[in-house]
């Protein structure tokens, strides 16, 4: 072979050795370069996403008023939400909810701040229910009356409880409450011989409040509007018993303020409901602290005689209404009854009632559990 031909060669072999590294390096270079690329669109979309995820203001509590018409869309919801400047993003909350299989958003009308978790809306959105920190709460226990009652809010706002009774004990606020709940505040409440219209009518329970000075009104309304779903919900056994929603809160406070065991609510309740249904008065000690208008822990003799329409000594049936209270226990104690023959019931120094069919078994009960003298029979 002519040597200038294999110089040649040997030249040519070089240089496609060349060309093959220089060609490594670029896809090896690019090949880098799209991985840093890739990162960086990666670690950018992730705190985009991040934060567009986060609330919009977590300092701002202020709730802004949201309104879902019905048949809203999950693009026209999330569109909604960051027009009203409650998310961040549209296009993020949509794909997030889809990732997380969310569905099933309420119409209706929302008050949301600006600071509530993206996870938290889309609660409230599903349950139809606002789900933020409450300002503040009040507790009304079972059994209270109107003014026990007026002492809790005094306790827990700047109301006085003059105020509180002020505001219950107005006509004007009643009639308002009257047209807003009219299946549960009915005629019956305006008895001659009513002494609260609204004794009873403010449910006992755990109370959570979103601004930091509701009205007055706005906090009774919330009370009153508890009981109205709580009657509503046992419609279909108030019908069945013939039992209107003011005898059944009345008979229901009776439960209430007479038991001393979850499990004895019931039984009482078979005892109130013999002895209406064979024209015996009722004999319920509360009925007469309430027609005294005391809060004491025992009755004697002579409070026995007081004139008056709630004292179910001196009265039969159930007493003109509520004479506190009444909570879920005794509510549905009212509507189930346990099914006795019981028609006397007397409770021991512990609390313990003891309950008869006739007088004489009454009186033995009465002579072994109840001290001489402590109070009346």
């Amino acid at each position: 072979m002519d040597p200038n031909t294999q110089n040649d060669q040997i030249k040519k072999i070089q240089e496609r050795k060349k060309e093959k590294k220089l060609v490594r390096k670029i896809v090896l270079f690019t090949g880098l370069g799209l991985i840093v690329v890739a990162l960086i669109i990666a670690i950018y979309m992730y705190f985009s996403v991040s934060k567009a995820l986060e609330p919009v203001d977590e300092n701002n509590d202020t709730a802004v008023k949201i309104e879902l018409p019905i048949g809203s869309t999950l693009d026209s919801i999330a569109q909604i939400l960051e027009d009203k400047g409650v998310i961040n993003n549209a296009k993020i909350f949509k794909y997030y909810t889809k990732f997380k299989n969310e569905s099933g958003f309420q119409a209706g009308t929302y008050k949301i701040p600006p600071s509530m978790p993206i996870d938290d809306i889309i609660k409230s959105l599903k349950t139809g229910k606002v789900y933020q920190k409450p300002e503040f709460q009040i507790t009304v226990p079972e059994g209270l009356t109107l003014d026990q009652i007026a002492t809790v809010v005094e306790k827990n706002t700047s109301y006085s409880s003059e105020e509180f009774m002020k505001l219950v004990t107005s006509e004007k606020f009643i009639k308002e409450m009257k047209t807003k709940y009219p299946d549960t505040l009915t005629k019956a409440i305006n008895g001659k011989d009513i002494r609260y219209k609204l004794e009873g009518y403010l449910y006992p329970s755990t109370y959570d409040f979103f601004t930091e000075k509701p009205t007055l009104e706005e906090i009774v309304d919330k009370f009153i509007g508890q009981t109205d779903t709580v009657v509503r919900s046992y419609e279909s056994q108030l019908d069945a018993l013939g039992m209107t929603p003011h005898e059944f809160l009345t008979f229901s406070s009776l439960l209430e303020r007479e038991a001393t065991a979850k499990a004895d609510r019931e039984t009482i309740a078979s005892v109130f409901y013999n002895r209406i249904e064979q024209g015996m008065p009722l004999q319920t000690d509360p009925t007469v602290l309430y027609a005294l208008g005391e809060h004491k822990s025992r009755v004697l003799y002579k409070d026995l005689e007081v004139k008056n329409a709630y004292n179910t000594y001196q009265n039969k049936g159930l007493p003109p209404g509520p004479i506190a209270n009444a909570g879920r226990a005794s509510t549905d104690a009212t509507v189930d009854p346990a099914k006795t023959d019981y028609l006397y019931f007397v409770a021991d120094s512990k609390g313990q009632n003891h309950f008869a069919e006739t007088y004489e078994e009454h009186q033995k009960n009465v002579a072994k559990y109840v001290r001489s003298g402590d109070k009346k029979e």
